[in-house]
């Protein structure tokens, strides 16, 4: 399982080279920090057209002006945070992969926990509900225990007990 998982992981990352190195290779960067903090912004970034592509990964125009943009304001010298806000300003939330927390995208950010909680509050109850039907059934009578015995041992033949006195 481990090593399928850095198989994977080698896989994820040997792949995602070559495309970076497609759109990093229009820009000039001053240092090498410059161009991963360019890429990781690129990767945090949703491109509007497309319904789930970065804007590292997109060919639409739209994304090719917002990678503009992205390099126009690091050159200038602003934050991650300036960057990410002013996109999210001209295109709207749908642009961040990760959307901050407020009262539109509470149920986007807590739907899986309360999902988990539900259904363990489900087999909780379940299991609670079992218990209780186990304790409520009476056990069996001696004529029962011995004709489940008879049944057992093969010398029922089906019919009602017989009686003994």
């Amino acid at each position: 399982m481990v090593r399928k998982l850095r198989l994977l992981l080698l896989v994820l990352l040997v792949g995602a080279v070559p495309a970076w190195a497609d759109v990093a290779d229009v820009y000039d960067f001053d240092s090498r920090a410059q161009e991963v903090r360019f890429q990781n912004l690129l990767a945090e970034l949703r491109c509007p057209k497309c319904q789930n592509q970065n804007i590292a990964d997109s060919h639409a125009p739209i994304s090719q002006d917002m990678r503009d943009e992205v390099y126009r304001m690091m050159k200038a010298g602003a934050s991650d945070e300036e960057i990410v806000d002013a996109l999210v300003a001209r295109f709207g939330e749908f642009v961040r992969y990760k959307p901050k927390l407020d009262s539109r995208t509470f149920l986007l950010w807590f739907t899986p926990a309360i999902a988990v909680f539900g259904g363990l509050l489900v087999v909780a109850g379940v299991v609670i509900r079992s218990r209780r039907r186990d304790r409520s059934e009476p056990p069996l009578s001696p004529e029962e225990r011995a004709r489940a015995e008879r049944i057992l041992a093969g010398a029922d033949s089906g019919g009602p007990a017989p009686r003994e006195d």
